[in-house]
């Protein structure tokens, strides 16, 4: 047994204190170290997972020229193996471009001297990729002094991305461009508005309606196109649109350009919280409205005043106006279509009203008519017969808004005219070819075409020719021969242009070289046609000529009695005058005294011979026709004075009262005295002889500046009508007297005679029982 000493023993025990304590601690550390290495390993790994899923793949570039990068970053720039230097990349044109290997290699040779980071984009050939290059000096920490990492993306589809995106900003700037342009042109006011609602932008026709120099001023300014302080203006209506987030549009007036004119106000709320606006002028429109209005009233006031039936239908087929005819043609009353009633409805009405034609299959009938609502042509038309012989035109125009308007018009009286024409067109057939007269109806241009029986009867035409509508100076040449005077045809062409080309009716005569004779005249035609006529007067020409020559033997008979009775007159004056003379001998008492009664027959015998000479002398006046006046000036109370006292004694011896009226106005006239004189002796005779006794005979002269008038007038028996016709006839009388007496008259005849002569005027007004008056007007020339 070895004995150990206590202070051995204390040492040793030190000892293996000391060596289980630094076992103790080199455990520790060793389980430290343990955990740390772990966690590095740990660490580690999930670097690695991270880098082996990064976005990023790193190369490292040595000062030497020696690279280091993975496989998959080789295969994404185009290598098969990894390669070693860095001139196998940029001297590899089939990995990368000269331009950006060179780019490259200087961009890694600055950040590996100069620690100059880069940034850049690698157009891979070989992969056909695009890599985003990021490179900067080497960290200490990769151990690669003077090196450089770079790190490699791949942007490929990034650059697509960046490449439409730089298309696409492209194809907005030029959108945003033209748009600015488009709306700097435009032709009303745009502009837009701040959140505030202050005007911000403005184009050039904003610029222009407001008066403005330019944008920038009118902007400055804040000048509104219509006044802000309206109540509803431009700025309420900004305000409502960008508190309710929805458009908003206003009607307000204007004055632009000094002329007054309306505008839609549209603003348009934007997500910027600003306003957009623009203004439409719609003037114009709002006229044209107006315009559109006034003339919908106008033709509907010209409808209500013509006679055909309208009837106007709105796109629900309703009923949106109709005039007062077509409510009488088909029997409607007026508070039935104040409803406005459908068209089958009314259709149905007019039905039931007995004034639709009759048909068969009404509902059938009535669908085709609702297709004139939508029918592809312009209109439609056609006619209707209604029960009790009514006939209607009916169009029905669709029209462009939509709706119908449908026209009745009744042609009732112009079927019936239309059936009257044809029945007169067929009796002016039967008429015109019936007719005495030879007629021919040439046109414009001188043809032949139409013509009557006679017409070719009386020229001896063959039907042939006549049927081949021959022109005017084809018809005269073969009318030639038939004529007395073949040059005289020539008138027929004359006649026909006159009526056609001026116009106006001409006629002459015709003589055939057979005798017969024809008046001819050619008369225009409304249509431009000439009526050629010809009149058979060869019977009127023979009587013409047998009455010429009765009246030259009766003229010539005249003549001989006349010439007979002047010599009568003048031969009766040489024995009146020697009886005349022996009378007054024995009357005076030259062949010795005589008895009572010898000296009354002697006085009686003067009487009769003065009364004889007085007729031969008024026989003489009128077979003399009054014979040649003097040129006087008479003073017609004078001429008056002297013939009254010239008859005075025949009044007095019937006791008739001869009354004379002078006025002063008679005045004097330029004349013949002694003829004016023996106008009113005859004229009193007259009445003194027509006068019983106790009568009256009133004398009444006056005058005028124009002339004088002498009235006669007595109340004797008067005269029948026919007597009174014939009281101023030459020898009309003879034989006759208005108390019923047979004796020769000449007083009248001869004061007509005396007063014509002097361009005077002489009319006799009786009446049975009424007395007779002779007023004879004379002219003061």
């Amino acid at each position: 047994m070895i004995e150990i000493s206590e202070s051995a023993a204390v040492l040793a025990g030190a000892a293996l204190a000391l060596l289980i304590a630094a076992g103790a601690g080199m455990l520790w550390v060793g389980l430290r170290a343990r955990g740390r290495a772990e966690r590095l390993v740990e660490a580690n790994a999930r670097l690695q997972a991270l880098a082996s899923g990064a976005p990023a793949l790193a190369m490292i570039v040595r000062a030497d020229g020696r690279i280091e990068l993975s496989l998959p970053l080789a295969n994404l720039l185009g290598f098969d193996e990894v390669p070693v230097q860095f001139g196998d990349l940029v001297d590899n044109e089939a990995v990368l471009g000269r331009d950006e290997a060179e780019m490259l290699e200087r961009e890694v040779i600055a950040a590996q001297k100069a620690g100059k980071p880069f940034r850049m984009a690698l157009p891979v050939r070989g992969a056909n990729r695009t890599l985003l290059a990021i490179g900067e000096r080497a960290p200490d920490a990769v151990r690669a002094p003077g090196g450089a990492v770079i790190w490699f993306f791949d942007a490929t589809e990034s650059s697509e991305e960046v490449a439409r995106f730089a298309n696409e900003a492209d194809r907005y700037r030029e959108a945003f461009d033209a748009l600015t342009g488009l709306i700097q042109s435009a032709p009303m006011p745009m502009w837009y508005r701040d959140p505030e609602l202050r005007i911000a932008m403005v184009n050039n026709a904003y610029v222009e309606a407001v008066d403005g120099s330019n944008a920038e001023h009118v902007v400055a300014s804040g000048l509104e196109l219509v006044d802000a302080s309206a109540p509803g203006g431009p700025l309420a209506s900004a305000a409502n649109a960008r508190e309710a987030g929805t458009p908003q549009m206003v009607k307000l007036p204007a004055t632009i350009g000094g002329k007054r004119r309306t505008l839609h106000i549209h603003d348009v709320p934007l997500p910027t919280g600003g306003v957009a606006g623009f203004a439409v002028d719609v003037e114009e429109l709002e006229q044209a409205r107006s315009g559109i209005k006034r003339a919908g009233e106008a033709q509907r006031a010209m409808f209500d005043r013509l006679s055909a039936g309208v009837a106007q239908f709105g796109s629900d087929r309703s009923l949106v106006f109709c005039n007062q005819p077509f409510r009488r043609i088909f029997e409607l009353k007026n508070e039935w279509l104040a409803d406005r009633p459908e068209f089958d409805r009314i259709l149905e009405r007019m039905r039931e009203a007995n004034r639709l034609p009759v048909v068969r299959d009404f509902p059938g009938w009535k669908n085709e008519r609702r297709e004139w609502f939508v029918a592809a042509e312009s209109a439609h038309e056609e006619n209707w017969t209604l029960p009790g012989g009514t006939h209607l035109r009916v169009v029905a125009q669709p029209l462009p808004e939509g709706g119908l308007l449908t026209i009745f018009e009744d042609l009732t009286e112009q079927v019936q005219l239309a059936s009257a024409r044809d029945t007169l067109l067929r009796v002016r057939t039967a008429t015109f070819d019936n007719l005495f007269e030879a007629l021919g109806v040439f046109s414009a241009d001188g043809r032949l075409q139409l013509w009557n029986s006679r017409f070719r009867q009386a020229w001896g035409f063959e039907e042939a020719f006549i049927t081949s509508h021959p022109r005017v100076d084809a018809l005269a040449s073969e009318a030639a021969s038939r004529l007395a005077k073949p040059g005289r045809v020539s008138l027929i062409g004359d006649l026909v242009r006159a009526a056609t080309v001026e116009r106006q009716q001409r006629g002459g005569s015709i003589e055939f070289a057979d005798g017969r004779h024809f008046e001819v005249a050619a008369v225009p035609l409304p249509d431009g046609n000439a009526l050629f006529t010809m009149l058979d007067i060869s019977d009127r020409r023979r009587i013409e000529n047998a009455l010429r020559e009765r009246n030259d033997a009766l003229e010539a008979a005249d003549r001989i009695k006349t010439a007979f009775v002047a010599n009568m007159s003048y031969e009766l004056r040489t024995p009146l005058t020697s009886i005349k003379g022996f009378a007054e001998m024995l009357y005076n008492g030259y062949g010795g005294p005589l008895p009572e009664s010898a000296v009354d027959y002697s006085g009686a015998i003067l009487e009769s011979v003065g009364r004889l000479s007085d007729l031969v002398d008024d026989v003489l006046d009128l077979t003399r026709d009054g014979g040649a006046l003097a040129r006087e000036t008479v003073d017609l109370e004078l001429v008056a004075g002297v013939a009254v006292e010239n008859v005075g004694p025949s009044a007095k011896g019937k006791k008739i009262e001869l009354a004379v009226e002078i006025q002063g106005s008679a005045g004097t006239i330029q004349g013949d005295g002694r003829r004016i004189r023996q106008t009113i002796e005859h004229l009193l005779r007259h009445a003194i002889g027509a006068t019983g006794e106790g009568g009256r005979v009133l004398l009444h002269i006056d005058g005028s500046d124009a002339g004088a008038r002498i009235v006669v007038s007595d109340d004797g028996p008067g005269m029948a009508q026919e007597v009174a016709a014939k009281a101023f006839d030459r020898f009309a009388q003879a034989g006759i007297s208005r108390n019923g007496e047979r004796a020769l008259h000449l007083g009248l005849p001869l004061a007509r005679q005396f007063v014509e002569a002097h361009r005077g005027t002489i009319q006799l007004m009786s009446e049975p029982g009424q007395g007779t008056m002779v007023i004879a007007e004379l002219p003061r020339g």
